[in-house]
């Protein structure tokens, strides 16, 4: 078996995992730490996150019996992606990386709505493009998308809240210490000025 039919075995026995339905819904689990990242402001991790995003195709074991929706909305993709416009490849692919891009931005400089609002626009983007190429077999994208959409939309507004109280209990036990420092020189310059008296 030479190289070339290695490779096409791989790339076949990925895309019949990718079957299973559950390698859709599992995008929270990069996207999340991948926001998180760019918060922390980790190159690393962004890198690491965007390799390891692709190996969720082939989690989960091919189905012995594929609902007849997803057959049809992979068939759809894969003539897309090897004999779609050139164009319409290409442009994905810089919406794909934009997305990427501006979604690290967002969290690099610490803005929760920007980040929000980009995933909120990616997600809408995607049904969109998978409606408007694919016709009724992209709507088959729709749920996943949603679910992704309202797990990372929870989970990220849940984190901005913690961080805001977590930092409003700091800011409460500064003051406090600011106080009690400052009660405590009063107290010691009282003690000094009774005992030269």
């Amino acid at each position: 078996m030479d190289l070339s039919e290695l490779v096409n075995d791989l790339l076949l026995w990925i895309w019949a995992r990718h079957h299973n339905e559950l390698s859709w819904y599992v995008r929270p689990l990069f996207l999340l730490p991948f926001c998180y990242f760019a918060y922390r402001r980790s190159l690393l991790g962004i890198l690491v996150t965007l390799l390891v995003f692709p190996t969720n195709l082939f989690w989960f074991p091919a189905p012995e019996n594929p609902s007849p929706r997803v057959e049809g909305y992979l068939a759809w993709e894969r003539q897309f992606l090897t004999e779609g416009s050139v164009a319409a490849r290409v442009a994905l692919v810089l919406l794909i990386v934009g997305f990427f891009v501006a979604l690290a931005a967002a969290f690099w400089k610490r803005s929760w709505l920007w980040g929000l609002a980009v995933l909120n626009a990616g997600t809408l983007l995607k049904v969109i493009w998978s409606v408007a190429f694919g016709g009724a077999a992209g709507w088959e994208s729709l749920v996943p998308s949603l679910f992704t959409l309202v797990v990372t939309d929870a989970a990220i507004v849940l984190a901005a809240r913690w961080l805001k109280r977590r930092r409003a209990r700091q800011g409460d036990t500064a003051q406090d210490a600011e106080r009690d420092a400052d009660l405590g020189h009063r107290t010691q310059a009282t003690d000094r000025s009774g005992s030269r008296k």
